[in-house]
């Protein structure tokens, strides 16, 4: 933690003199240190706090380059919140760790645990899942077609029509076709004694399952898709190896650029929107950077014009939007958005804690985040229900794109939570029974 305050006070330093290259370069070292300490301690790639404390404060040091004309200076109290959320997480993980086994870290073994391994009594289960939650999510899709009268990747000039694909409640059921691809892989490792046929079929329903984004032209579901596959293939097989995700976005960037001209987006366009200082920055830089820079100075936005804290209300609009609550009571999702643009809504891990109770919730939210985050860690590494690889690799997805939204006030979240946990329950019951 020393290297990371002193690479931090650095940034604060660089960017209140303008030298944002310097800041944003002090704070990516600080990144890079602090996931390099825990995977050479540990030995494994995926290590939630070392994915979490590469992607929060790596993002928060491209963001500090201020390529935008978008981008301000940030206040003092943003700051100490981005400082809050990684420290408070790395502390407490560190802390929560330790009365599991009495020595220092549960996790710092060279020899973390392979989950490679057949999982007698799971085959049977896990196909029905699979096919069970494609169905479900291609009928979902097919009834959205219906109902609204169109499919977005048909449509041409016009640039959100996903955003308007949606029926409230049943577009849950469409989005979860992401958990299929993971699941898939979960039954290729785990269900050796599978048969030929019953593989080629899961694989299908894959398949089918990853149209779904792209008709969607959803180029967020299909990312997520893909990537949490890959994840849950290194947690399960051991293959811990992080060419494996570089392999996995080279293999998207054609179909990545391809829906991205289906929305019809362009460089010019997205140059506009974010309105980047070089007008020529190209498409490929101007967009993960978009996506990246902005959350932050949105969570500034939030500082310099939140009226008064929601008090848990924000917070909990999983609840009021997956019971309808939200419907009867209108008032309970009745809080506006602060961000530097309108179209760029997109915000980072911490937006709504510090919306409803400030630096405080930021605090206590990243505590919370690192005593979930070691738990799961022993869990996963002790549980023989391949499923719970699939709750890790949801994790380390979240943390890895925690400069990216909310995600536990993300009602999508708590779906794909109840969903995997209904999986879980569903191949440990059909495993019981026929024991």
């Amino acid at each position: 933690m020393l290297v990371y305050l002193i690479c931090y006070g650095a940034g604060m330093l660089f960017a209140s003199s303008a030298h944002y290259y310097m800041s944003g370069a002090s704070l990516l070292m600080a990144a890079l240190y602090l996931y390099v300490y825990d995977y050479r301690r540990t030995g494994n790639p995926l290590h939630l706090r070392a994915l979490f404390s590469l992607f929060w404060v790596g993002g928060q040091g491209i963001s500090c380059f201020k390529l935008s004309r978008l981008q301000t200076d940030w206040e003092s109290i943003t700051w100490a919140c981005f400082f809050v959320a990684l420290a408070a997480f790395w502390t407490v993980f560190e802390f929560v760790q330790r009365p599991w086994t009495g020595k220092k870290n549960v996790t710092d073994q060279k020899g973390w645990k392979k989950q490679g391994g057949a999982a007698a009594g799971y085959e049977t289960g896990l196909f029905t899942a699979i096919l069970l939650l494609t169905a479900v999510s291609f009928g979902a899709f097919l009834l959205e077609a219906a109902v609204l009268g169109y499919v977005p990747f048909f449509l041409r000039g016009v640039p959100h029509a996903y955003s308007y694909f949606h029926i409230s409640g049943v577009h849950y059921f469409t989005v979860s076709c992401v958990l299929v691809p993971s699941m898939t892989v979960i039954y290729f490792l785990k269900c050796r004694e599978a048969g030929k046929k019953k593989k080629c079929i899961a694989a299908a329903a894959s398949a089918l399952a990853v149209t779904i984004p792209v008709l969607c032209v959803s180029r967020f579901q299909l990312i997520f898709a893909v990537i949490l596959a890959v994840l849950t293939f290194m947690q399960i097989s051991g293959e811990k190896k992080i060419r494996y995700l570089f392999g996995a976005a080279a293999a998207l960037l054609p179909l990545y650029v391809a829906l991205t001209v289906a929305r019809s987006h362009d460089v010019t366009y997205l140059n506009g929107i974010f309105e980047m200082k070089n007008e020529n920055t190209p498409i490929f830089i101007t967009q993960p950077y978009m996506y990246i820079a902005n959350n932050y100075d949105n969570f500034n936005c939030l500082v310099k014009e939140l009226p008064a804290y929601a008090y848990g209300m924000k917070g909990l609009f999983p609840l009021w939007a997956l019971t309808g609550l939200k419907f009867l009571k209108p008032e309970l999702a009745a809080y506006p958005i602060y961000t530097t643009k309108e179209e760029l809504t997109t915000v980072t891990l911490f937006y709504d804690a510090y919306y409803d109770f400030g630096t405080g919730g930021v605090f206590f939210f990243a505590a919370a985040l690192g005593v979930f985050a070691a738990w799961l860690m022993k869990k996963a590494a002790g549980s023989e229900n391949p499923f719970w690889q699939l709750f890790y690799a949801q994790a380390a997805m979240y943390f890895m794109l925690s400069f990216f939204t909310t995600w536990y006030s993300n009602p999508a979240t708590w779906f794909y939570f109840a969903a995997t946990g209904a999986a879980a329950v569903y191949v440990e019951i059909i495993k019981r029974a026929k024991a």
